[in-house]
């Protein structure tokens, strides 16, 4: 039960990085006269911060990872398109980079760069991906993304890629398996602390499969190149 009540302004540190968290004291802060400023420890996701920035909140940022807005302004209503979710098309690309020989277009995806770290790490790999039609839609970035099939390389992933590329690291472990090479992935013990422990349960289905596999605390080391059938309990 939750009882309304006159909020104040306040300055928060958020003890881990949560885009959710962040959202909802920024979104409660618009609505209260004053300054409300969160800090993060790394930065998360910031679909808020740029659709209250349309709306005509004014936000700042610094290089130290706080957000600050000044509340009790009213907002301005908004006709949105709404970009295709970058989570999503992350198996597009990877099945377009594993089987697409004459290409694969995936339209209208939104590339927020503090979303789109698997496509550093795809390119890294050697996959071939072409951001098309570049454009912003409700102060988001938005591009086509045109994969074409390509012969894909174990690479050690940069940690500074992992927290802009947590949700895509199940299919990129697919990837991986597919690879030529070793894939090392560290720094991504959130994982284990999602719906699932993402990193126990895709060690396990691809062991199934027949793909080499070494679980870390924090990670999996990938031999690719060995995919073969099975049966997973997913």
């Amino acid at each position: 039960a939750i009882r309304g009540a006159n909020l104040r302004p306040i300055e928060y540190h958020l003890p881990v990085a949560s885009a959710q968290l962040k959202s909802c004291l920024l979104i409660a802060g618009a609505n209260i006269d004053g300054q409300t400023t969160v800090h993060e420890p790394i930065a998360s996701r910031d679909h808020t911060e740029r659709m209250l920035g349309v709306m005509g909140v004014k936000i700042e940022q610094n290089s130290s990872h706080a957000i600050s807005l000044t509340g009790g302004e009213r907002l301005e209503a908004q006709e949105l398109e709404i970009p295709g979710d970058f989570s999503s098309a992350a198996f597009f690309l990877v099945a377009g980079l594993l089987g697409a020989p004459d290409g694969l277009l995936i339209r209208n995806v939104g590339v927020n760069p503090t979303r789109t770290g698997l496509l550093d790490i795809l390119q890294e790999m050697g996959g071939q991906i072409e951001l098309r039609n570049q454009r912003e839609c409700g102060g988001e970035p938005v591009a086509d993304l045109f994969v074409t099939q390509s012969e894909l390389r174990g690479i050690e992933v940069d940690p500074d890629l992992v927290s802009l590329s947590i949700d895509e690291f199940p299919v990129l472990f697919i990837a991986a398996a597919c690879a030529r090479g070793q894939t090392v992935v560290t720094g991504a013990e959130e994982l284990r602390h999602k719906e699932s422990d993402r990193l126990g349960v895709m060690a396990t289905g691809l062991r199934v499969l027949g793909v080499s596999v070494t679980e870390y605390p924090d990670g999996l080391c990938i031999e690719g190149g060995s995919v073969g059938g099975g049966r997973i309990d997913s």
